[in-house]
């Protein structure tokens, strides 16, 4: 029997200090989030930034908190309930970092008689931060507490045909009756370091604003290339003219060095500051609002923007449980267990 466990990146429990700093200690201790030595990626975490990020973070989650949780936690929720009634195998879902676990996940599965999993990560670009940790633990946990279980994974869909549509009819319709000057793709920053690493080839990526264009074995693990496809596939299915549309990047650490540039804060101040009056955003890289596309663009963003002499800031909400998006999803489900799709 086949199953499906849809894997988010995660949420605290609450917006209590304690919740935020036991989330922040899990997510930031990852490896493949703070690639660092473990002595100095302890030192950094435990004990420089889990001393003031949790009350800071804690008072952004209280901003955009819903009365049924964590947005983040709601809408995956949502997604996977509608999700289950259209497909005929089991599914479940889990967070990568806080609850539900990847190992609950999978027990419910196993516990509903289920031999083999379908792991989507619901992020469409591929990152070691992201993609690449939750199929590591989920290995981990097959070995040590499901050893007879079978894992595979959905791979990263940022260019899938369907994938575009949805995305590009939910900015379509967000836009819709809408006067706006410029489109703006801003994903999730990473370390410049995370995409070398990412290069199977060890000798294509060379951070020069070209190596993303250029054909090479290593895009099937770049983050970068994968974003810029991505913003360029999109624009195509909406006929954007070439220059009314951009990509950033955004929510950096600088403390652990570079990151991919340019940076979403930076980029929205220049188009305020340089007389674009309405600027649209979309963010991509996530499948689910959450802190981040909520409160760091939906709130900090906008009044950055206004401050420096925009007018409106047009949020893009993502593609969540949109129909259309469920109804994707589903069948790609349906296709890798092979069943019927009933139309």
């Amino acid at each position: 029997m086949k199953g499906v466990l849809l894997v988010n990146l995660g949420s605290p429990d609450s917006t209590e200090r304690n919740d935020v700093r036991d989330y922040l200690d899990e997510f930031l201790m990852d490896e493949r989030v703070i690639d660092l030595p473990k002595w100095f990626r302890s030192f950094l975490v435990k004990g420089i930034i889990l001393k003031t990020r949790p009350k800071k973070s804690a008072e952004a989650y209280k901003k955009i908190w819903w009365k049924e949780g964590s947005p983040l936690i709601v809408l995956s929720k949502r997604l996977m309930d509608k999700v289950q009634s259209r497909v005929s195998v089991p599914v479940s879902l889990a967070m990568r970092y806080g609850n539900p676990t990847i190992k609950k996940g999978m027990e419910i599965l196993v516990n509903k008689g289920v031999k083999h999993i379908l792991i989507i990560p619901l992020y469409p670009q591929f990152a070691m931060a992201t993609t690449e940790t939750i199929l590591v633990l989920a290995e981990q946990i097959q070995n040590e507490f499901f050893p007879d279980l079978e894992l595979t994974s959905l791979p990263p869909f940022y260019n899938h045909p369907d994938y575009i549509k949805v995305l590009g009819n939910s900015i379509q319709e967000a836009l819709q009756g809408k006067n706006w000057d410029h489109l703006l793709f801003s994903y999730h920053g990473v370390p410049n370091r995370h995409i070398r690493k990412s290069d199977i080839t060890g000798t294509h990526c060379k951070m020069n604003g070209k190596c993303c264009f250029e054909e090479s074995p290593a895009h099937k693990y770049c983050y970068k290339h994968q974003c810029e496809m991505t913003s360029i596939k999109v624009a195509e299915f909406l006929n954007l003219k070439k220059g009314s549309y951009s990509t950033s990047f955004q929510s950096r650490v600088s403390i652990l060095g570079t990151w991919l540039k340019p940076y979403t804060d930076k980029t929205i101040e220049k188009f305020a500051k340089s007389g674009v009056k309405e600027l649209a955003i979309a963010t991509p890289a996530f499948v689910s609002d959450c802190l981040e596309t909520l409160e760091e663009i939906g709130m900090e963003a906008a009044e950055d923007f206004e401050d420096n002499g925009g007018k409106n800031l047009h949020v893009i909400p993502c593609i969540n449980d949109r129909e259309e998006w469920v109804n994707v999803l589903s069948r790609w489900i349906d296709e890798w267990a092979h069943l019927k799709v009933e139309k």
